[in-house]
């Protein structure tokens, strides 16, 4: 019987090819297009968990308010994990990170510049599953001037990771003793580094205020059956012992004055596996990804399998006049209903398994273009668990029955002595649950295309916002400080050439995204009431001038006034911290060291219109600059229409002033589009499924404008007979779709602009949401659709109307 059933069901799919063809390939668009995603999904929600001890590692992030300002952050200070550890005997290690730049490091008489550099304590291996191909993990970071690299840097200095022992020259200095080499850190890893440099290399700080400062990304791996809610309870306990009593010593209060004045210091854990779609803090290791994408692309991998499951329910009810002399005959010959609704399913699942296989076939051809589109390095290997074909038979049994359970029970309902006297009629233009799938289908596309458009204005406007500096035309080198005491003359020499307007240094530039907190007090008592946390930049006198920012009130700093060494200028965000009318000759006054009784005094020479230095996504944050030789970075503005012609001038005086040191540039437009790859990245891959979406549900259409005027093929001949012109027939058969995409706009329309709304909420800087968004996404689905339509349409109206007639 079961064979019975597949052979009737393939017969039917051979006999009506261009029916199984858009049933099948449109099936197999939105089954690939769930594969895609599914690799995707699988791949950021299996960030971290490659630890084998994922499940009991933690990071300690920090919520700190200070006066008016509050920090969430993934750091704390450096001596909380080792305190952790001695004082509670449930925490079995700690790990400490702290990123102080990069380096450069001598390869055949040249150096090479790395950026991926991190220092580490010597228990990172006993917290992290980092594999070691060479060398002890017990040992390899215990050692100053000693280094673990990963297996693709060892091969790239040295072709070979058998290497323990040898050295590498770091920053023409000091020559530092490989112990380690390690695998290459997986893909879907929070954090990414080549070198690992031992923690007691740093000279840290001993201050006694080293409680205050939050400067260590901490982790730690908790024993087997400890309660991490008990310890995050405990972290309170943990700030009254050790912080509590630098409260008086160093900030002049109590900490119950402290806490009264609204302040706080809180610490938490973060699970190591959920850092990766769930953190957004200061003080991050890298990029992180978001849950919020996650849901998106889920759901719009289900809606895109719906709309292709919607077309096979359309058009097999919509064929229902075309099989009700079958059901009628079955029906008389003795089959029972279930044994045709059977049929009917057994059709399906056939068409299911078809489409699926053709899905895997689609998704492995597009994962390439995939991963450049997501900018990832998936593959379908993600797929290979125990519980793949499982999966995919069970997901072929789903999807076959979902889309084949409507027609089965409508076409199996049919009345024999109806059908077989003629009398059973399904007219295109009835059928209540058909027209609402119709309406479904259109809705989810008007929904990609909304949220399509409303992303790519949103990045436009970030692109063309007025940031407070020029950005464009604006050469960055980052590593000008190799150049040691030859920076200012090869400024000097860059800046006779033709096209070069300034120059300015500094390693903290609007687009660097380098930061330097530092708290200010207003008065000398510096009482907790008075503080500011600030961002605090050293630059040089052309750093206003040569990004073109405005000074709004006083002046730059100059070389002449000998007095502004201990200058400072602050942004509007800061003068509207200090909540004073005029911040100008104010005296901020700085923290000493525990050894000088006196703090530092700054003196307010001038404030400038507030520059976008993070993401558009926050508010612009208080800032003070103070002058001072700062090298890290240097920046040209320049202007000339041979651009390539004089970055060459540029790197030959950088090659004749430093031979040995690489040569490296970025545009500053370039580093600033930079921050939102991300959301250029939704919005593309956005585009796509929306491209998809619209595409599987004019599959559908044209199937259905084909039934529809086949349906009505008699009644067109005879509107043709007594007159009716061809634009008159075309829109008879466009008018009805037309009232469903409407529908589908007026439900649609309001969703996605709730929707849209709260995804722009995230930016402190956004785009509305006009009507013309809405105006270009129907112009768009009406016009698509009308060419879907339109082309069955005109194929009708033009028929011979005797060919329809004589058989009346």
């Amino acid at each position: 019987m079961l064979k019975n059933y597949f052979s009737v069901a393939l017969r039917n799919l051979l006999r009506n090819k261009g029916f199984s063809f858009i049933n099948i390939f449109g099936l197999a668009i939105g089954l690939a297009t769930c594969l895609l995603i599914m690799v995707y999904v699988m791949d950021e929600l299996g960030y971290d968990r490659f630890n084998r001890n994922a499940d009991r590692i933690y990071r300690i992030d920090g919520d700190i308010k200070l006066g008016a300002n509050h920090f969430i952050t993934a750091s704390s200070p450096g001596p909380l994990g080792p305190a952790l550890k001695q004082d509670y005997p449930e925490v079995e290690e700690t790990t400490r990170f702290r990123g102080q730049g990069g380096f450069f490091v001598r390869k055949n008489g040249q150096n090479i510049r790395e950026d991926r550099v991190m220092y580490a304590d010597s228990s990172l291996f006993r917290v992290f599953t980092l594999p070691m191909l060479a060398g002890d993990p017990a040992t390899a970071l215990r050692d100053p001037q000693s280094v673990v690299i990963t297996e693709q840097t060892a091969r790239r200095y040295f072709s070979s990771i058998d290497i323990v022992g040898r050295t590498l020259l770091i920053n023409d200095t000091v020559n530092y003793k490989i112990t380690g080499v390690i695998k290459d850190l997986p893909s879907n890893a929070h954090f990414h580094f080549d070198f690992f440099l031992p923690l007691s290399e740093l000279e840290l700080s001993r201050r006694s205020n080293e409680w205050l400062n939050q400067n260590f990304n901490t982790y730690i791996l908790l024993k087997k059956g400890a309660d991490p809610k008990k310890i995050e309870a405990d972290l309170g306990e943990m700030v009254n012992k050790y912080v509590g009593p630098l409260q008086g010593a160093v900030l002049h209060t109590s900490m119950e004055a402290f806490l009264k004045s609204g302040n706080f210091i809180r610490y938490s854990l973060m699970p190591l596996s959920d850092i990766h779609l769930h953190s957004q803090k200061l003080g991050e290791l890298g990029p992180n990804g978001s849950i919020e994408y996650v849901y998106i692309f889920s759901a719009i991998a289900v809606f895109i399998l719906l709309i292709a499951c919607v077309n096979f329910m359309n058009l097999s009810t919509a064929r229902s006049s075309n099989r009700a002399t079958e059901v009628g005959i079955r029906k008389v010959l003795g089959s029972l209903r279930r044994q045709l609704i059977f049929q009917f399913i057994t059709e399906s699942i056939l068409v299911s398994f078809i489409a699926m296989i053709l899905a895997l076939c689609i998704a492995w051809l597009s994962l390439p273009g995939f991963n450049a589109l997501a900018a990832k390095d998936l593959g379908l290997g993600l797929l290979a668990r125990p519980w793949l074909i499982p999966g995919l038979a069970a997901t072929v049994i789903v999807v076959g029955t979902l889309a084949g359970s409507y027609p089965a029970f409508f076409l199996s309902s049919f009345r024999p002595i109806l059908v077989l006297k003629g009398s059973l009629s399904s007219g295109f233009r009835t059928g209540f649950l058909r027209n609402s799938l119709v309406v479904f289908q259109f809705g989810i596309s008007l929904l990609l295309i909304v949220g399509t458009l409303v992303i790519y204005n949103q990045l436009s406007f970030i692109r063309n916002k007025r940031i407070g500096f020029d950005r464009s035309q604006v050469l960055v080198i980052a590593n000008s400080s190799s150049l040691g005491d030859k920076t200012e003359t090869f400024r000097e020499q860059v800046l006779g050439l033709t096209g070069v307007k300034g120059a300015t240094i500094s390693a903290y530039l609007p687009t660097s995204f380098r930061r330097n907190s530092e708290t200010y007090f207003l008065n000398p008592a510096m009482d907790q009431s008075s503080a500011l946390n600030v961002q605090n930049w050293p630059v040089d006198d052309q750093y206003i001038p040569v990004l073109n920012m405005e000074m709004v009130q006083g002046r730059n700093f100059s070389k002449e006034f000998g007095t502004d060494s201990q200058a400072v200028v602050i942004n509007e965000a800061a003068a509207r911290l200090m909540g004073v009318p005029d911040p100008l000759n104010r005296t901020l006054y700085e923290m000493p060291h525990p050894q000088t009784a006196i703090p530092n005094k700054w003196h307010i020479i001038g404030v400038v219109r507030d520059f976008n230095f993070s993401s558009l996504r926050a508010s612009v944050e208080p800032l003070v600059l103070f002058r001072a030789a700062a090298g890290g970075s240097m920046a040209f503005r320049v202007q000339s229409r041979n651009i390539p012609g004089l970055v060459a001038k540029i790197e030959d005086r950088w090659k004749t002033t430093a031979p040995t040191q690489p040569f490296s540039y970025s545009f500053m437009d370039d580093d600033f589009n930079t921050a939102y790859k991300s959301e250029s990245r939704m919005g593309s891959i956005s585009g796509c499924f929306s491209v998809l979406a619209v595409f599987i549900a004019c599959l559908g259409l044209f199937g259905l404008a084909a039934y529809g005027a086949e349906q009505r093929a008699r009644e067109i001949g005879i509107r043709k007979v007594l007159g009716a012109t061809v634009t008159n027939i075309i829109t008879l058969l466009c008018r009805d779709f037309l009232r469903l995409i409407a529908i589908s706009a007026l439900i649609a329309f309001p969703v996605s602009a709730w929707y849209m709304h709260r995804w722009l909420e995230g930016f402190a800087y956004r785009v509305s949401i006009g009507w013309q968004i809405f105006g270009l996404a129907a112009l768009l689905i009406v016009g698509i659709a009308l060419v879907t339509v339109s082309f069955q349409a005109i194929k009708a109206a033009l028929a011979n109307p005797v060919k329809s007639l004589r058989t009346e």
